[in-house]
């Protein structure tokens, strides 16, 4: 996934890791020959568009949410359609308060309104960042995916302990997929430890033993850091 920083310098671009503690916790409980995070592009401004979360600090968030504030003035200006018109007005409205489009609460007519003349910033999950966690490079590409609708999953042992990337409501079928293809394509069951047995447990053998580990079928969601093992044919 992209993570901008908009006005945020002394960060390095290009990719990072995403160091969570419970991939250090689980690498601690199970042995395994690497460790692997989750890898993430971090962008600057001048790809803003292309991103799917957006850090910002106190000073440049004025200048995102002008941004939006002058496109829609602009297409305001265009005479819209009456539906379209109606939908702006009601996010002009909600940037002039200081508040970003993501949590405008627009319904999918709304959205559909608006599709075909959309040239946002503020439509995506935008994180104001303190000047501590600016400080804190590490910290903030944390929090940075963590608040962008993506999640991980875990698989554990052998050659690697490895957190995958998948959004939120990802099922279990199409989580096998981010694997590989042929994990999916032969799909018969998913092994599931939620995290929180997996730790309390003391590691994967001893969440079994304590009756931990459950079968979900394809449809299942995954939940934030579930450890998975994929039952497939191959």
């Amino acid at each position: 996934m992209k993570i901008c920083l908009f006005g945020i310098a002394g960060v390095p671009l290009g990719k990072h890791n995403v160091k969570d503690p419970r991939l250090d916790e689980a690498h601690r409980l199970v042995d395994a020959k690497k460790k692997t995070c989750v890898q993430v592009d971090v962008l600057g401004d001048e790809a803003v568009q292309d991103a799917e979360v957006i850090v910002v600090s106190e000073e440049s968030r004025p200048d995102l949410i002008l941004n939006d504030l002058e496109f829609i003035e602009t297409r305001l200006g265009r005479n819209p359609p009456e539906a379209e018109k109606t939908v702006l007005t009601k996010l002009l409205a909600h940037l002039e308060n200081g508040r970003v489009l993501s949590d405008a609460g627009l319904n999918d007519v709304e959205k559909q309104a608006i599709a075909a003349h959309s040239c946002f910033l503020t439509n995506r999950p935008v994180i104001t960042a303190t000047p501590q966690e600016v400080a804190q490079p590490e910290a903030l590409i944390l929090r940075a995916y963590q608040g962008s609708g993506h999640i991980s999953f875990l698989t554990v042992g052998g050659k690697e302990n490895r957190a995958w990337e998948i959004k939120q409501g990802t099922t279990a079928w199409e989580a096998a997929g981010a694997i590989h293809s042929d994990i999916q394509q032969g799909f018969i069951r998913a092994e599931i430890i939620s995290y929180d047995d997996f730790i309390q447990a003391g590691g994967e053998t001893e969440a079994k033993r304590a009756g931990k580990q459950r079968l979900e079928t394809k449809s299942y969601m995954l939940q934030d850091y579930d450890l998975v093992n994929f039952r497939f044919n191959k």
